[in-house]
């Protein structure tokens, strides 16, 4: 049924060489046949083929970064997003690098044309390769192991990659291991959802022995024990977790980069302020910014600034609730600033004051916090690093997934932080702002689990 399985990564390398191949192919093209005539000083044989190469491997940087090549893992739409975002920050790299190069600005509709007919080209490459994606490799049937504990969000995750997975029974750990065992071995996966740990440890081992492809729900303690670092001292391997955040020179470096960014952002988008505040301001003749308490490292709080996005004193009448998908409170340009989370940027004056960072976990209200650490006791972990404008979970996740599932990302974060980490992350940032899918407002019937406020 699945005969094709063993060259799927082969696919994936052969489409990820066709497309690199095309779009530096008309690059190259381009370079010889007009640009390297116009500059002043054109290059040669092995010049030509250097500023080609360069090119080429820009382009890989970036498609590599965003996700490009990711053939039948993202979504189509996804896909050319990644593709569309690479191609336009590459050639506004090259159009700087001949400008240095000659000494002058040249036309730049020449490079505008090459990049239409490369984004057209990624356009076919994407619609061509996911479709012979899905037809030799088809959607996976699994069968879904569950516990006591609702399975809800997990399915309609998996449901909503029926490109992918197609989610075909579940089955109660109840059933016994034998009944799961036998019943796995007609379907192509298993997913262990959320059950007891030594069941879970015990079906694990035994579709190893059964050679089962699983997908498991990590747990909180299968983040912190994954990011440790192994020791083989001795001949009984150790995990080690030191368990003391980050270091005072990744600290030092980090406050560098933040104040850096985030001057360099205050003056580079002063004149967009200025635009976004007049729009707010005449909509309504309220105030421009919206400012509400959050909680940072160490659980100290402080104001957020944001623009606001709703009606003057919008809790007035419902009380403190979470932002719908369709709510009649969102000003005309609110939806705009929400949906490309442009809203977010007065942050920048946070991160300057030092009580954010530009990469972090998302800063959460003091009081939705409690009502979260009820049920979730672990979710203050988040508060080991400094409250962050981007970060694992804004980059990984949604507005409306659930508390939980953002604490195992912010947990993922603080526990690999790195300068590449954080750099990815900020690189990956443009991207999310967009995707619709990754600013999915809360249900209307009120079933959330982010704490967007209402106030932005």
């Amino acid at each position: 049924m699945r005969q094709y399985e063993p060259f799927k990564r082969l696919f994936r390398m052969g489409g990820a060489v066709i497309l690199m191949a095309v779009l530096t192919g008309i690059y190259g093209c381009v370079w010889n046949g007009y640009f390297n005539k116009l500059i002043e000083f054109p290059f040669w044989r092995r010049g030509n083929w250097l500023m080609i190469a360069l090119y080429a491997g820009i382009l890989f940087f970036f498609l590599y970064t965003y996700g490009g090549f990711r053939i039948g893992y993202l979504k189509k739409g996804n896909l050319l997003c990644s593709q569309i975002l690479s191609i336009g920050l590459l050639n506004i790299i090259t159009y700087i690098q001949i400008s240095l190069l000659d000494k002058k600005f040249h036309d730049p509709r020449t490079l505008l044309a090459m990049m239409l007919v490369q984004l057209l080209a990624a356009i076919v490459w994407t619609y061509l390769f996911q479709r012979l994606y899905r037809l030799l490799f088809p959607p996976r049937r699994m069968l879904l192991v569950c516990g006591d504990r609702p399975a809800f969000h997990l399915m309609e995750k998996i449901n909503s990659r029926e490109d992918k997975y197609y989610l075909a029974k579940a089955i109660h750990i109840r059933a016994g291991m034998e009944a799961i065992i036998r019943e796995a071995g007609t379907f192509d996966a298993l997913i262990i959802g959320d059950i007891p740990a030594k069941e879970r440890n015990a079906l694990l081992k035994k579709c190893f022995e059964k050679d089962i492809r699983t997908y498991t729900v990590p747990k909180l303690s299968d983040i912190l024990l994954r990011t440790s670092e192994e020791l083989d001292i001795f001949d009984s391997p150790l995990l080690l977790s030191r368990n003391e955040g980050i270091s005072g020179g990744q600290r030092f470096v980090k406050r560098a980069i933040d104040l850096f960014f985030s001057g360099l952002g205050i003056v580079v988008l002063s004149p967009f302020f200025l635009l976004v505040a007049l729009s707010i301001y005449l909509t309504d003749r309220g105030p421009v910014f919206y400012k509400q308490t959050r909680l940072t490292e160490g659980r100290k709080e402080f104001q957020i600034c944001k623009f606001r996005t709703m009606i003057q004193n919008a809790e007035a009448k419902t009380g403190a609730r979470l932002a719908a998908e369709n709510d009649d409170r969102i000003l005309p340009v609110g939806h705009f600033l929400r949906r490309t989370r442009l809203d977010e940027l007065p942050q920048l004056f946070n991160i300057w004051k030092g009580e954010m960072s530009i990469v972090g976990p998302r800063p959460e209200r003091p009081e939705l916090a409690e009502e979260i650490e009820e049920e979730i006791p672990e979710f203050c972990y988040r508060l080991k690093m400094k409250a962050g404008l981007t970060g694992y979970a804004q980059v990984y996740g949604k507005y409306n997934t659930t508390s939980y599932d953002k604490l195992k990302l912010d947990l993922t974060y603080i526990r690999n932080y790195s300068l590449l980490l954080d750099l990815k992350l900020m690189l990956m940032t443009p991207k999310i702002m967009m995707l619709k899918e990754s600013t999915e407002g809360v249900a209307d019937n009120g079933n959330a689990s982010d704490s967007r406020h209402p106030g932005v």
